[in-house]
């Protein structure tokens, strides 16, 4: 088969890397791709988030899937317009891609589909925000209601600062999420459905703050892992009977069946598993880990997926290994991030044994590769354990360079350590 793949960053090329192990994907494309992508396979610059570009591509190129990666398009209405010409596509509707385009919308199908998720209140003015922060108490918990891309969610102890944030959204002229301090480890779990039938890959932990220990401003993820060995038994199952199923059932009811990856953002609390948040597509640097283990063929998968057929999937298979990748990110990031800077060290990084570089906010200039966006690069490694991985992803990071690079170095080291802690749900 021939597979067409939207986007332009490190989720892509973590995508397009497993669908080039597929032996039935003879063909990959890109739109418009990145610098390291366009090593992989061909590029298309085309505008992704523009129905009929994807469209006209699709049918140049002569496709029998399309791939969506970002949420952008999904939300323009990309799937849409494929599906309308009979192509097949992994991706949801603009519809049903409101599960992440809009967090109030996405709480009233958790709240029909009785998925355990926060307690929250929209809130649309400084009045109704301060009475539910106040409700609450701290720590506060403020969500844009739109799409931020990771970044538009402040977790504080500080009310004016959650306050501050609120004030500023409802100046943008949008509304907020105010939710409950959600306590325990987080855990991203993909789960891929055709519009009735679910299937989930295998759960990662990412992390979301630009440094060490968790400290300073959110960003879209600095590095992830999996498999995750501190997770009870029965883990998966748990969250697509309770989360997934559910979910998918509820869309479906309504008309508005959701045909891609639902990816399930999780808190591990001491009131059992609930929903922080849903998004409409892999999630990043997730997928980097995620995809590095899957042995099954990804092509056949999504295609089955866009067909209406996961329920002839048999079981996954998956490398034993623990993956985990590293994210090197550009000066500034996620303020204002500095562009243009020259990249060094890539090769010898690729030619370390099992470490491979995917490449995210990459552009070429004068045959060179410089920096084009805030995450620049994930460097992502394969362990016989965790430590193995953190030590192989690490030296791959020590590899590369270029003018203010930044990244964490503590990724996953809590879970190296066996310093997570589960909370005990025996009392609820």
């Amino acid at each position: 088969m021939k597979v067409l793949v939207l986007g332009p960053g490190g989720r892509e090329h973590a995508i397009i890397r497993a669908l080039l192990a597929d032996p039935q994907v003879q063909e990959v494309h890109s739109a418009p791709g990145n610098a390291g992508i366009s090593q992989d396979v061909p590029v298309h610059q085309i505008d992704a988030n523009n129905p009929e570009a994807a469209v006209s591509l699709a049918q140049d190129l002569g496709v029998d899937l399309v791939v969506i990666g970002p949420e952008a398009p999904l939300v323009a209405g990309v799937a849409d317009a494929l599906r309308a010409k009979d192509i097949n596509v992994f991706g949801p509707n603009q519809d049903a891609a409101a599960l992440e385009g809009s967090k109030a919308f996405a709480k009233e199908i958790m709240a029909a589909a009785d998925v355990p998720t926060a307690l929250a209140y929209v809130a649309t003015n400084a009045d109704e925000a301060i009475k539910a922060l106040d409700t609450f108490g701290a720590p506060y918990v403020v969500k844009d209601d739109g799409l931020a891309a990771g970044k538009g969610v402040v977790v504080t102890e500080d009310r004016a600062a959650a306050i501050a944030h609120a004030e500023a959204c409802f100046e943008a002229g949008g509304s907020v999420v105010i939710e409950e301090y959600l306590d325990g480890p987080e855990v991203s779990l993909f789960v891929l459905s055709d519009g009735t039938n679910v299937v989930p890959l295998a759960p990662a932990q990412d992390f979301k703050r630009i440094f060490d220990g968790d400290e300073g401003p959110n960003t879209g993820g600095m590095g992830a892992y999996s498999p995750l060995e501190w997770l009870p038994e029965g883990f998966v199952e748990e969250v697509v009977e309770r989360v997934a199923r559910p979910t998918i059932g509820e869309m479906a009811r309504r008309g508005t069946p959701f045909n891609g990856v639902l990816f399930c953002g999780l808190a591990v609390t001491k009131r059992g598993i609930r929903v922080i948040e849903f998004n409409a597509r892999f999630g990043d640097p997730e997928t980097q880990a995620v995809l590095s283990r899957l042995k099954s063929p990804l092509g056949q998968l999504l295609l089955a997926a866009a067909r209406g057929k996961l329920d002839v999937q048999g079981e996954l298979e998956w490398d034993s290994r623990t993956a985990l990748d590293v994210v090197m990110a550009a000066k500034n990031y996620p303020d204002t991030p500095q562009k243009g800077d020259v990249i060094s060290g890539l090769q010898e990084a690729n030619e370390l044994e099992n470490v491979h570089v995917i490449h995210a906010g990459t552009a070429e200039k004068d045959g060179e590769i410089i920096t084009a966006g805030g995450r620049v690069l994930a460097i992502v490694a394969l362990g016989n354990t965790l430590i193995e991985a953190r030590q192989a992803a690490y030296a791959g990071v020590e590899k590369i360079s270029w003018d203010g690079a930044q990244y964490r170095s503590d990724i996953a080291q809590a879970a190296a350590e066996n310093k997570i802690r589960v909370p005990d749900t025996s009392s609820h």
